[in-house]
């Protein structure tokens, strides 16, 4: 027996912005799992601003996505054959293979989850690396202490939406929010429990920011870098700390784009940038989880979802993270 999957491929590298002509939906037949194989039919898929850098042929973290070969991505669906005890069939799953309605994979690169317990979608957004990413940047790259002013870009996204609410529940004396709109700017103070909100598209964030925060912040929560991390800088106190999550504001710059202007107020202030990645988190995940689920389970943390439906919409959903498409997580619905 075969399944008929449908996949989309990279089907040239972006010099830019990407477009449709990037990617590719192709038809190909799947074998019966293998010993030590599972076959999933995949139902929802997530789609993230890092993986416009993995379109690019360079060495990161991460390797580069290959040419007309499948695209990856964190997905969820059910096992509908297995060769493997330990992951039988009709387990939900999670793993990495997805932009594709089937997918054919080794048993012990899904991880079987209890949609009992939570939604599917939370194991792709809050309760899975999106939640760990938030709570590991928040807490330990930005050094997080009750009482602290905190500055959060990108605060209707994935991860911004949950930085404010874990620092708030961490205890922090203000946390002020940036997002793209009136309408996202009212999402952060009336869904996200901000403090304050900034419509950077109104322009002056500079002055927006030190009417937010007249005596300065001492965290900065970066998801887009560009304007906003000068404007972080200007603003941070003596000994502030900068976790620097993600920088969209560049992901599609065809050149190098110019760092702030005022990095050198980094010396006199004595402040902290520290880069990082989700995976250096990933051995704390089991204590991320014991704060995340209860947060997610009593309603203190509002997962915010937007969904797209059908396969074919995948690399629209994508495109439009970076022209201010989604309030929190971005999943495609198959």
């Amino acid at each position: 027996m075969t399944t008929t999957a449908r996949e989309f491929h990279l089907a040239a590298r972006p010099q830019g912005t990407p477009g449709p002509e990037h990617f590719r939906l192709v038809e190909r037949e799947l074998p019966d799992p293998g010993p030590g194989q599972v076959l999933v039919r995949n139902e929802l898929l997530s789609v993230d601003p890092y993986m416009r850098g993995r379109m690019n042929d360079v060495k990161s973290y991460v390797p580069p996505f290959a040419l007309d070969a499948p695209l990856e991505g964190g997905a969820v669906g059910t096992v509908v054959a297995s060769g493997s005890d330990a992951v039988p069939v009709g387990a939900s799953v999670l793993h990495m293979s997805g932009w594709r309605d089937y997918a054919l994979l080794p048993a012990k690169h899904a991880t079987v989850v209890d949609t009992k317990l939570a939604p599917a979608a939370q194991y792709l957004g809050a309760l899975g690396v999106t939640g760990l990413t938030a709570w590991g940047g928040l807490l330990f790259a930005a050094e997080f202490r009750a009482g602290d002013t905190v500055f959060v870009s990108g605060a209707a996204g994935a991860v911004g939406s949950l930085v404010g609410q874990i620092a708030k529940l961490k205890g922090a004396a203000k946390v002020i929010g940036s997002a793209g709109g009136a309408e996202k700017a009212r999402a952060l103070t009336e869904r996200f429990g901000y403090d304050a909100a900034i419509d950077y598209r109104a322009g002056d964030l500079r002055g927006q920011l030190a009417q937010a925060a007249p005596d300065g912040i001492d965290v900065y929560f970066d998801n887009v870098g560009g304007e906003h991390l000068e404007a972080a800088i200007g603003a941070a106190r003596l000994h502030a700390r900068i976790a620097l999550c993600g920088a969209i504001a560049q992901y599609n710059s065809a050149e190098a784009t110019p760092g702030p202007r005022n990095l050198a107020l980094a010396i006199g202030k004595r402040l902290t940038l520290r880069g990082f990645i989700v995976m250096d988190y990933q051995p704390r995940f089991g204590e991320f989880a014991a704060e995340m689920a209860p947060w997610l389970a009593s309603g203190k943390i509002e997962a915010a979802e937007t969904v797209v439906d059908g396969l074919e919409r995948t690399p629209e959903a994508f495109l439009s993270l970076f022209t201010g498409g989604n309030t929190g997580k971005m999943l495609i619905k198959l």
